[in-house]
């Protein structure tokens, strides 16, 4: 029996029967998984892999959706994340040792889920660095039947006078011990409390912004700062292999906002590029987080996933 971990459905304001577990990775890291369940006849379950900064709560209104076409949503708060053990001495810095831990949690995900008996075949749903970890997933063969990505970290957006400068710090800092400090430019405000709703960088929607802002100041212990040096450095060193890989063979949604300033969408359009068979769309007048954009939008990717997970369902 699977140890039960809080779960703040009261801001998430996913279906009514959302449920959260602790679960350890093989390294001790404890995280935390939240479970929604479709009211009836579920046709599978969505292995949802949230971005940096975020946490279960977040993706409960996207739970309520997939319920209603029939999915169960499985969340992770990754390490360092939500209320997943924080790896440093601050609790609002972003820090992980290895970008490939990340994995360890993917794989305590894959047992509890086992363990909890959950509805097959499973589905990757993955927005920003879960689009990175989810991306990694697949190459090590996750089993999952499609996978879909909103705005998805397979590069981090800035100059390349910028990236050449930081990489090197960030190798320095390092090398030297000094990696578990906020990155440069970044410190330990929360975005969508420092940040005004005009010209931000992750929604066009003023209802989800409220909603997002709403969650932060009723449980700032969900909440994150900035990256370290050695998250960023582990980061740029996984987008770059990433990109330089074959990609896998899964069926493939992948939606970009067309005004994206977070990741890079270079590499986005690359892998997209060789993928085989993707749907690709580039969303005109979207930002960053495409589940937390207008209600068309929102709709109009959980459209296009249900269509892929159900052609592709064994």
């Amino acid at each position: 029996m699977m140890e039960t971990a809080p779960l703040f459905n009261d801001i998430a304001e996913g279906p009514d029967n959302g449920r959260a577990f602790w679960s350890h990775c093989d390294d001790g890291v404890r995280i935390r998984l939240g479970h929604w369940r479709a009211p009836e006849n579920t046709r599978g379950t969505v292995l949802l892999f949230p971005g940096r900064t975020e946490y279960i709560e977040k993706y409960g209104r996207t739970a309520a959706d997939l319920a209603l076409r029939g999915y169960d949503t499985f969340c992770v708060d990754w390490r360092c994340q939500g209320l997943a053990d924080r790896l440093s001495s601050d609790p609002l810095l972003g820090h992980v040792g290895k970008f490939s831990d990340y994995q360890r949690d993917v794989q305590a995900m894959l047992n509890a889920a086992q363990s909890l008996d959950l509805p097959q075949p499973f589905f990757l749903l993955a927005h920003s660095m879960g689009g990175c970890i989810g991306l990694r997933a697949l190459h090590l063969n996750l089993p999952v039947s499609a996978a879909a990505f909103s705005g998805p970290m397979w590069g981090i957006a800035m100059s390349a006078t910028s990236r050449l400068f930081a990489s090197i710090s960030a190798r320095l800092a390092v090398f030297t011990g000094r990696g578990a400090r906020f990155a440069p430019t970044t410190g330990p405000q929360t975005y969508v409390l420092a940040a005004p709703f005009e010209d931000n960088q992750l929604t066009t929607d003023r209802g989800m912004w409220d909603y997002m802002v709403h969650q932060a100041k009723t449980h700032p212990e969900l909440t994150l700062g900035g990256p370290s040096i050695t998250w960023f450095h582990e980061a740029v060193n996984e987008c770059a292999a990433l990109t330089r890989a074959a990609p896998p063979d899964y069926p493939v949604l992948c939606m970009l906002g067309a005004q994206e300033r977070i990741v890079d969408p270079r590499p986005v359009h690359d892998i997209m590029g060789r993928w085989k068979n993707p749907r690709f769309e580039v969303v005109p007048g979207a930002e960053h987080e495409i589940l937390m954009e207008r209600p068309d939008i929102r709709a109009g990717f959980l459209a296009a996933a249900d269509t892929l997970f159900t052609q592709t369902a064994p």
